[in-house]
């Protein structure tokens, strides 16, 4: 219950949806009774028992009082005024007209509060959707990298979507059924109050049953949800590694994976569809028993001629009964299906409430220049205990490059990944002009950076929108000029559209040079005073490699720099080196300095490359 009520809370303020749709499902039930109610002198007239029925006669006009009686009376008055003046069919006529006209009122109000619940269930799961991607891209790369990224994708589409398909669906069922059976049992009792209270004798007995078949469905529930984030992983990782697949001849290993994943999830999910449709069956058939057991019970009085009980009144009970299964049936259905978009929700829910490690401090200050530089004090960093970088201290003055090296898994990329706040450190402090980065609002921090990784992270958009992006006023002559610093505008001019041409998922439709010149253009269009570039031009080949260098270090010029390499060619020209092994600094200084230490690792590395 905790979970749906949660749920239900994106749909707030909830007196927005709740107030008319209780006005218009209060209507549509009165009237809907009321069209029911009619049948007894419709039933009177037909069988002649209209003059004799001491319920239709009423010779005086009522006195008026705020009361069912006042009302029922005041019909029943004119409408024997109709008999005695008009005779028996324009009673009828009258009769058949307030059907008609009740039964239109009562679908014009259901009509209007069914748009109500709609609207609540779109704008519901709107703000959960909402609340999900804003979660996912305000959490730390950590978590991104620690989870699946199928099972992500799962809780963000399929699971918000069975939560509008189930719970979402539960507003209905709950804010309108239950208005609507307690509209019929009040009629219900008003007619007989004997018959009413021998049905509702078997109504725990049916809920416990069904109650059992909703608590044995949450088991089933989760490990298909499970079982679909697993599917979707690997279709995930197939597409995106299809190439690899095919070069190891593992299609078929794939193919049983996947068939394997298949199975598990329609047994999963077979389970609880037959459970889950045992509770409508099961609900209706005892419904039938006790219509029947009410058509002995009532029709037994009559004819035994000992109870109030008329004919035409006993035939209205059994009409509006069977009215009372359809809600009884929806909530029974909707309280064994809803376990599924339960599970979903908790899934969702469990993302939501994923911690955030890295936070914007309460009055965190802008930073509105880089004048000074970047310093590292005794930085120390671990994910999960698991230590990465250990007591690492250096600093990057304005307008100078630091470049990392060394052999990998030792930490420069974490290195790197600190100065945005991608992580925070788990020891020491990383200053900007003195100041902690933590206490730096994160917007304006990462407004001073411009990052290129190794990985070319482009977006299945235009190049124009790839090399401008986050920038809704580029100009197409600044995008044109960092374009032809990275090397790029030429292949770009080479494309279908040129600069409006769509790259493809992930930049696919384009080299993996072509991608990484991108990626620096993108930088270089930002054109900030921090440049983090972590194998920018791993991806080149040897003349765009060249190209792209020059491109470089004229950006770099003025600009702080943090270069992470493994081609010692690139950096030889950084003010100072870094080599970093299992997240320590070994040694430090400049090319020629460290070429000077024969035993170091900087020495060996460069005679490795040399060779």
């Amino acid at each position: 219950m905790k979970t749906y009520l949660r749920l239900i809370n994106y749909a707030r303020p909830l007196s927005r949806f709740v107030v008319p749709f209780f006005i218009f499902s209060l209507i549509g039930v009165v009237f809907g009774i009321f069209q029911f109610a009619l049948v007894i002198p419709l039933l009177d007239v037909l069988f002649g028992t209209a003059a004799s029925n001491t319920s239709v006669v009423v010779s005086t006009e009522p006195v008026f009082s705020f009361s069912f009686d006042y009302l029922r009376d005041s019909f029943y008055y004119y409408f024997n005024q109709i008999i005695i003046s008009n005779g028996k069919f324009a009673a009828l006529q009258f009769v058949a007209v307030f059907i008609v006209i009740a039964t239109i009122i009562s679908n014009i109000f259901r009509y209007l509060g069914q748009r109500i619940v709609q609207d609540a269930r779109t704008y519901s799961v709107l703000k959960l959707r909402e609340a999900v991607f804003t979660k996912i891209t305000s959490l730390h790369l950590g978590y991104l990298s620690n989870e699946r990224k199928g099972d992500i994708l799962s809780r963000i589409t399929t699971d918000v979507q069975e939560v509008e398909n189930t719970v979402a669906n539960s507003l209905d069922a709950f804010f309108k059924e239950p208005f609507i059976l307690i509209g019929y049992f009040i009629t219900l009792f008003i007619i007989s109050v004997k018959l009413t209270l021998f049905t509702l004798l078997v109504i725990p007995i049916s809920g416990l049953i069904i109650a059992a078949i909703v608590k044995s469905l949450k088991k089933d529930a989760k490990a298909g949800q499970e079982s679909l984030s697993r599917l979707i992983t690997t279709i995930d990782e197939t597409v995106s590694g299809m190439r690899i697949i095919k070069s190891f001849n593992a299609v078929d290993y794939i193919r049983n994976v996947f068939h394997k994943e298949n199975l598990f999830y329609r047994r999963s999910i077979l389970r609880m569809a037959n459970k889950r449709e045992f509770a409508p069956p099961f609900s209706e058939i005892t419904g039938i028993l006790v219509v029947s057991g009410i058509l002995l019970y009532g029709g037994n009085l009559i004819l035994r001629q000992d109870s109030e009980l008329t004919a035409s009144e006993f035939i209205l009970y059994i009409g509006v009964f069977s009215q009372v299964l359809r809600p009884a049936k929806a909530i029974s259905t909707l309280l064994s299906g809803i376990q599924r978009g339960l599970t979903s929700g908790e899934r969702v829910l469990e993302l939501i409430d994923a911690k955030e490690e890295v936070t914007e401090k309460p009055g965190a200050l802008p930073m509105k220049e880089f004048s000074k530089g970047i310093t590292f004090q005794q930085v120390s960093f671990a994910y999960k205990d698991t230590a990465v970088l250990q007591n690492i201290s250096f600093t990057i003055p304005k307008g100078k490059s630091v470049a990392l090296v060394g052999p990998s898994g030792g930490g420069k990329s974490t290195i790197a990944d600190l100065i945005p706040r991608f992580y925070d450190v788990t020891g020491g402090r990383i200053l900007l002009d003195g100041i902690d980065i933590r206490d730096l609002q994160l917007d304006s921090l990462r407004e001073h950076m411009g990052i290129v990784t190794q990985e070319s992270i482009l977006f299945n958009d235009t190049i124009f929108n790839n090399i401008a992006f986050g920038k809704h006023d580029a100009k197409e002559e600044d995008v044109i000029q960092a374009a032809k610093i990275a090397n790029a505008h030429d292949f770009i001019m080479q494309t279908e559209n040129g600069y409006q041409t769509l790259i493809g998922d992930r930049g696919g439709k384009l080299s993996g040079g072509q991608r990484q010149r991108l990626s620096i253009a993108r930088a270089v269009f930002k054109n900030p005073p921090i440049l983090i570039l972590d194998e920018a031009t791993s991806a080149l080949d040897t003349e765009s490699e060249k190209l792209v260098q020059e491109a470089l270090a004229n950006l770099m010029k003025n600009r702080t720099s943090l270069i992470i390499a493994h081609r010692l060619s690139t950096i030889q020209h950084a003010d100072e080196i870094l080599v970093i092994q299992q997240g320590k600094i070994v040694e430090r200084g400049t090319h020629a300095e460290l070429l000077l230490n024969a035993e170091g690792l900087y020495k060996r590395l460069n005679l490795l490359q040399a060779t």
